[in-house]
């Protein structure tokens, strides 16, 4: 039965968090590449970010979560939603409007960021403390899988028979993690009755901004991943400046990439459940840093297929080793009767770098060069590291747990 119990508790997670990282991809990959592929400017591209507003500003919304029906229904019906905004994307590919595609991704940014608050408020809610840090590395890695189907997968199948094929399967799988969840997801775990609405959403944002050091919390949240973000944006036109083309660039980032920052992502849980996050923290941190070095290496030197592959490998790792620290350093912020609202509001404040640098990268790369793009997005890490050295001890809770 206990073997049951944790299979069971295994499946949803990582359906959920795959379910999670699916529509992510379709807006912030898969738009990347299909609007490369329509020969779209590095300026057009780097505004593609501007997609990543809703989930910047998602805690506007995010208490509905909390205080209307439970998470299971919400998610369950954003998956059903999104399933038929990625049907809607085949009219503009047919024709490369791009225009359209704008609008149509923008709609399922929308839904995907209020899905999101559903699976991570319902992960919180139905977790211990414990089991929360331990299954982090789970939830990063089958969130990244549903990005090496989207980026990789989707991309390919776009390369090879059309973007109708890419956008029908997209569709298909998020409806069948609808019906999945509607029957394998736990119920969730009852509210006790309250204050008014109205009170209790004050109340969250009051015990999320009232908690001890929460300016510390939030540079840390706001910075972690700029230099990450900024060069994020160029990956694809880069490799499609170097001349690979839309299967390869799907292999390279969505494959290869993709499968290297699940193995980073799994090794970065491993080690913050048996080091601690504070412990794990700053080692984690660098390592991710200096690895955006090595794609101003690439943009220098142009060298072989297999030094470009050691390098998205590479970084893509690193990057899941940062992503398992943020996570559960978000997951630390959140408190009990809150969860979706607290965990929204670090994670959209987290992805604010992601909008803020992706939408002028373009601008910047046009007008410097990749080489001396990708160092300046390795000048913009620096300051996590210094954050991540200095944070106080008493913001992680195995520290307090000691004293």
């Amino acid at each position: 039965m206990r073997i049951h119990d944790r299979l069971k508790k295994f499946s949803w997670i990582a359906s959920t968090y795959y379910a999670e990282g699916l529509p992510f991809s379709l807006v912030q990959q898969v738009s990347v590449q299909f609007f490369t592929f329509a020969g779209a400017s590095l300026q057009t591209i780097g505004l593609l970010s501007l997609l990543g507003l809703p989930w910047n500003v998602k805690w506007f919304w995010s208490p509905f979560i909390d205080l209307f029906g439970n998470k299971k229904s919400w998610l369950v019906s954003m998956e059903l939603l999104l399933g038929a905004v990625a049907i809607l994307l085949i009219w503009p590919a047919q024709t490369l409007d791009l225009d359209l595609a704008f609008k149509i991704f923008a709609l399922m940014a929308f839904l995907s960021a209020t899905h999101d608050m559903s699976v991570d408020g319902y992960y919180i809610q139905t977790l211990p403390v414990d089991a929360q840090a331990a299954y982090s590395g789970l939830r990063v890695a089958a969130y990244r899988v549903a990005m090496l189907v989207g980026n990789g997968g989707l991309v390919v199948l776009a390369g090879w028979v059309s973007w109708t094929a890419c956008f029908l399967t997209a569709a298909g799988m998020l409806w069948l993690l609808a019906g999945f969840h509607r029957w394998m997801l736990p119920r969730p775990v009852a509210r006790a009755p309250g204050a008014s609405r109205r009170t209790a959403t004050v109340q969250a944002f009051r015990s999320y901004f009232g908690q001890k050091h929460v300016l510390w919390a939030l540079a840390f949240i706001l910075l972690f991943r700029a230099g990450d973000a900024l060069m994020f944006a160029m990956v694809t036109p880069f490799l499609n400046h170097l001349g690979y083309g839309l299967v390869a660039r799907g292999l390279l980032t969505g494959a290869l990439g993709t499968v290297t920052g699940i193995g980073g992502a799994l090794l970065g849980g491993l080690i913050i459940a048996r080091w601690g996050l504070r412990r794990a923290l700053l080692p984690l941190a660098t390592v991710q840093s200096f690895a955006i070095p090595a794609y101003a290496w690439l943009a220098w030197v142009t060298p072989d297929l297999p030094w470009v592959g050691l390098v998205v490998a590479f970084e893509q790792a690193a990057a899941g080793l940062g992503t398992a620290v943020l996570m559960v350093f978000l997951m630390q912020r959140c408190q009990k009767r809150f969860e979706a609202t607290h965990f929204a509001i670090g994670s959209a404040l987290m992805s604010v770098a992601s909008t803020v640098a992706g939408s002028f990268s373009g601008f910047l790369a046009a007008k410097v060069g990749f080489t001396a793009f990708f160092l300046l997005a390795s000048i913009a890490a620096l300051p996590s590291l210094i954050l991540a050295y200095f944070l106080p001890r008493d913001l992680f809770p195995e520290h307090r747990h000691r004293v």
